[in-house]
């Protein structure tokens, strides 16, 4: 199975989209079923066939036109991305801005899906490549960016030629429902059906049978490590592709020379940050041991004053988990901190009182014990728990960094340029992440640079730079433009040989 949604799972025919500051229902959402999986598949399908045949540059105005249409309903969709799923409405308006980039960077994008010549060997020949839309995409999405992972994907997919194929996360159903409804109308309206397409289902009936499914080239999923083995290991076996966007246990180191301030406030958003549950969030801070008591005590104080409550309450920072079960994890890991030796510095409650409903916890930071292991640390705890560690030399930090499964995002403060270099080490002995940040926290990348992370975080690469490849076949093609047939590496071959 690819993820359970815990006590979401539906045995009604409909799911119930809740609001995590209330714990109460928002709406109901029929669920897709076998039939309508099939029915949506085929309008892919037909959908592809169709769409390759249009100009890349063509396609481009028409992501154009959706991101100019997304930019019209930015502050309701941000909003009810914050309703939805927990996020202060700042960040919600945030990732619909993501994907209004992304949109931006698909535009230019459409007129330069550049392949290569190459000189051939034989005379009177000419090599090239071509990149040729790859066929209808499936995109697995995770409640916690309800929006933008969906955008990375599609906007990219679709003016390589691409149709998209998009199964939300039954967390967060009304938010995909709103957005894929903008970019289905607005592509319909310019003569283009069945580019953007949605499926709503349980992973038994919908999740598996798209993974499993020969008719879709490439899976694009985000979720757990452990959603993501399950995933890559199903695509493999059908010989398939798959961009995965798993896990992550990001970590800051401080050197003693950083500047405090810009470390403060980079750990401050990175770690309590959508309470915790970016997979970007920082998780572990691992500092100078010279430092490492002002840089704890600046922290537990901002801690204390954080406000907590209502999401779409501008004054708020950190609005609610997402369901009843991250909290019980969020306080189980608290637990095993303690038994592990971990202190409690402040936080680690749930939060209830003030007219606070919901899934509210207290943002935690837990003092790692001084030596021995700390095997609560290498777990993702999608949660606001940050773990403190100190250090004594840069060597021992980038070596306690990498010491974990995942590898997405890393950063460090210096003023140093021999600290930050040995970071960034072209020789690969430094961060052993996907993203890496100088004087910077682990969250909030632009859509620019290829998003993603090594080890169990996947592999994959989602948003800028070159991540379009992904959504295409490469094509090597050689033309004869001469009188003879001649062979490569000189073989001769016929009667005359």
């Amino acid at each position: 199975m690819l993820e359970p949604v815990g006590d979401e799972t539906p045995e009604t025919g409909v799911v119930l989209s809740d609001n995590p500051a209330t714990g109460r229902p928002i709406a109901g959402v029929r669920l897709d079923t076998e039939a309508s999986y099939e029915q949506v598949l085929s309008e892919a399908i037909a959908g592809f066939d169709r769409w390759r045949r249009v100009p890349a540059p063509v396609r481009g105005q028409v992501v154009r036109a959706i991101g100019e249409e997304l930019r019209r309903y930015l502050v309701p969709l941000g909003e009810l991305v914050a309703l939805e799923v927990g996020k202060i409405r700042a960040e919600g308006i945030g990732e619909v801005q993501e994907t209004i980039d992304i949109a931006d960077f698909a535009v230019g994008l459409s007129r330069q899906l550049y392949g290569k010549t190459m000189p051939s060997e034989r005379p009177e020949h000419r090599m090239l490549e071509q990149w040729l839309p790859l066929g209808p995409v499936g995109v697995i999405t995770a409640f916690n960016f309800p929006n933008a992972v969906w955008g990375w994907n599609a906007m990219l997919g679709a003016v390589c030629g691409d149709s998209l194929i998009w199964k939300p996360s039954l967390l967060a159903p009304l938010t995909a429902i709103a957005t894929n409804a903008i970019a289905e109308r607005v592509a319909r309206e310019m003569g283009h059906e069945g580019v953007f397409n949605l499926v709503i289902g349980t992973d038994d009936v919908v999740g598996e049978r798209l993974i499993h499914d020969g008719r879709v080239p490439l899976i694009s999923a985000t979720g757990s490590c452990r959603m993501g083995r399950h995933v890559g290991a199903v695509v493999a076996r059908r010989l398939g592709r798959t961009l995965l966007e798993l896990g992550g246990n990001n970590a800051i180191i401080v050197e003693p020379d950083a500047d405090l301030d810009l470390a403060f406030e980079g750990t401050f958003f990175g770690a309590v940050g959508t309470a915790g549950q970016r997979c970007t969030t920082t998780r572990r801070l691992i500092v100078h041991e010279s430092i490492a008591e002002t840089l704890t005590e600046r922290l537990v104080e901002a801690y204390k004053d954080v406000k907590i409550g209502d999401p779409l309450d501008r004054s708020t920072l950190v609005g609610p988990l997402i369901n009843s079960r991250s909290v019980d994890q969020f306080l189980r890991a608290i637990e095993q901190a303690k038994q592990q030796g971990g202190e409690v510095l402040v936080g680690g409650e749930r939060v209830t009182g003030d007219g606070l409903g919901g899934h509210f916890v207290r943002p935690t930071i837990i003092r790692a014990p001084a030596s021995g292991p700390f095997p609560i640390s290498h777990e993702e705890t999608f949660a606001p728990i940050l773990y403190i560690f100190s250090y004594r030399d840069l060597d021992e930090a980038i070596a306690m960094q990498n010491d974990v499964d995942q590898g997405l995002s890393s950063a460090i403060f210096a003023g140093s340029v021999r600290a930050t270099e040995r970071f960034l080490s072209p020789a690969g002995t430094g961060s052993d992440c996907g993203l890496a940040y100088v004087n910077l926290g682990t969250s909030g990348a632009e859509i620019g640079g290829a998003f993603g992370g090594e080890k169990d975080t996947g592999g994959g690469r989602e948003s800028g730079s070159d991540a379009w490849r992904q959504y295409m076949r490469r094509q090597t093609v050689t033309i004869n433009h001469g009188s003879s047939m001649r062979l490569a590496q000189g073989i001769e071959f016929g009667a005359s040989s």
